[in-house]
């Protein structure tokens, strides 16, 4: 199933799951690393211009501060809660339950998670983002260079994302917002 809108989870385990069951562009939050990180929070916040997203944390607290935070972000129309459902048990990853003793996303059962995101999948065809690599970087000389940080930090400025990304952080920014031929073309103007 193909989502037409990208989904903010939690952890890398979250996405992990998500990936094994949709076709969706998803984005971590590190926990309650986002409380921190500018670039995630642009990047979050660039994602929401094009269009809305999904949110989706787990139902703990911890889930519940995350998603409270990143609504003080966005605006609200742009938003898509869905939740799910407080299931008492723990992950099969993990030794011990949560300290709440609930499962999260990566521990919801797939019939669940599908039923969730149904309403929200997309048949239609749609540009793919992605398929920029470290090569491309390096062709269009944003790394490897004596003048790639002044470089990349041009091109960075003109996408509206924080200038002092590094190589890796910015392959991934740009590989959620563009597809290879809109960044061939941006980078190229540099």
């Amino acid at each position: 199933m193909k989502i037409k809108y990208p989904i903010i989870v939690e952890g890398k385990y979250d996405k992990i799951k998500l990936d094994s069951l949709i076709e969706a562009t998803i984005i971590t939050t590190g926990g309650f690393e986002i409380f921190n990180s500018k670039e995630k929070e642009l990047l979050i916040k660039r994602l929401c211009q094009r269009d809305k997203i999904i949110l989706l944390t787990d139902s703990d607290g911890g889930g519940h501060l995350i998603r409270s935070h990143i609504k003080t972000m966005l605006p609200p129309d742009k938003i898509i809660n869905l939740y799910i459902p407080r299931v008492v048990g723990k992950e099969k990853r993990k030794r011990t339950a949560s300290k709440e003793g609930t499962l999260g996303v990566e521990g919801i059962d797939k019939e669940t998670l599908l039923s969730l995101l149904e309403p929200f999948s997309d048949t239609s065809p749609t540009k793919k983002a992605g398929g920029i690599t470290k090569s491309d970087l390096y062709f269009y000389g944003l790394s490897g260079r004596e003048d790639s940080s002044k470089r990349r930090e041009a091109l960075l400025k003109k996408l509206n994302l924080p200038t002092n990304m590094s190589p890796n952080a910015m392959l991934s920014a740009i590989n959620i917002l563009y597809t290879k031929e809109e960044f061939e073309g941006l980078a190229s103007e540099e």
